[in-house]
């Protein structure tokens, strides 16, 4: 299993509110649209962050982030080269996300803790 996480930043030409309605009501229900997803995609979240600040953690200014598992580096592959994606998804992509400033990271899950009720 392969972990995609994405720290997205927004198009400077939307405002952090209309970008997490479009991330939300229009993203993930058309990234879901593609066929080869059903196959390889194991989970997709998305996150945006609250209001309130911590005094004890610092954040930085990323608008949201998207965590994608995949079957397989293979799989991923294949869901992001399928012609769904690059003729809907990615054009998508362009009217709400700055890639330029959009960090990526690929890599295998390690389950510290799993459940709250782990002892």
């Amino acid at each position: 299993m392969i972990k995609m996480t994405m720290m997205l930043k927004r198009n400077p030409k939307i405002s952090h509110e209309e970008f997490v309605k479009h991330h939300i009501e229009k993203h993930g229900p058309l990234f879901k649209q593609i066929p080869e997803a059903k196959e390889h995609v194991i989970r997709y979240i998305q996150t945006h962050p609250i209001a309130q600040t911590s005094s004890v953690v610092k954040v930085n200014d990323f608008d949201g982030t998207a965590e994608l598992w995949f079957d397989s580096l293979e799989g991923l592959e294949t869901v992001l080269t399928s012609s769904f994606y690059k003729e809907n998804v990615f054009p998508d992509e362009l009217t709400f996300l700055d890639h330029a400033n959009t960090l990526v990271t690929l890599g295998y899950q390690d389950d510290i803790i799993s459940s709250i009720h782990e002892n």
